[in-house]
């Protein structure tokens, strides 16, 4: 590994997120009522700027995958188990899920099985601020802010909720 590769990047978290609001922009405006669901924690800080954003009518959700988890021996997560937020019925209606980094696809696998135990949406809508590539399971963001193509071994992080930065090391 050269010192580049070592020295930690920021990006433009503020331009990321304007290209998330426009391309979910359309997803709103086909379905009014959409409930948005924030994957804790950087995409619940997400979903909490995009659902001032538009200013929706159903109250802002937030759900705590940590039990659904499969991977916490294999990249050593402790997890902080807390309680979801679904004060919004989500049966029938299009649900916006909001994460920070769609990697893997596990933990998108995981928030659809918390998800679902609060009710059976009509569809989900996933919206993320960095698709980083190299998937393990077959998910697809409808909405992206940053795409990149990170090279193995380095990470990217949310961190926030004031100021919202975006690592990679």
């Amino acid at each position: 590994m050269t010192s580049s590769t070592n020295t930690p990047h920021t990006y433009d978290v503020d331009a990321a997120l304007s290209a998330l609001t426009a391309q979910i922009q359309s997803i709103i405006a086909a379905e009014p009522g959409a409930v948005i669901v924030g994957v804790e924690t950087g995409g619940a800080w997400l979903a909490q700027r995009l659902h001032q954003h538009f200013q929706l009518a159903a109250p802002l959700c937030t759900i705590n995958i940590s039990f659904y988890r499969d991977d916490f021996s294999m990249v050593g997560l402790h997890p902080s188990v807390g309680p979801s937020h679904i004060p919004a019925d989500i049966d029938g209606k299009t649900v916006i899920l909001v994460d920070d980094v769609l990697y893997t696809g596990r933990t998108v696998r995981a928030a659809l099985n918390e998800l679902f135990d609060y009710g059976r949406p009509a569809a989900v809508r996933l919206a993320v601020l960095v698709d980083r590539g190299a998937r393990e399971l077959p998910f697809t963001p409808d909405a992206v802010g940053l795409k990149l193509d990170i090279e193995d071994g380095r990470r990217i992080k949310l961190t926030g909720p004031e100021p919202l930065r975006l690592i990679m090391r």
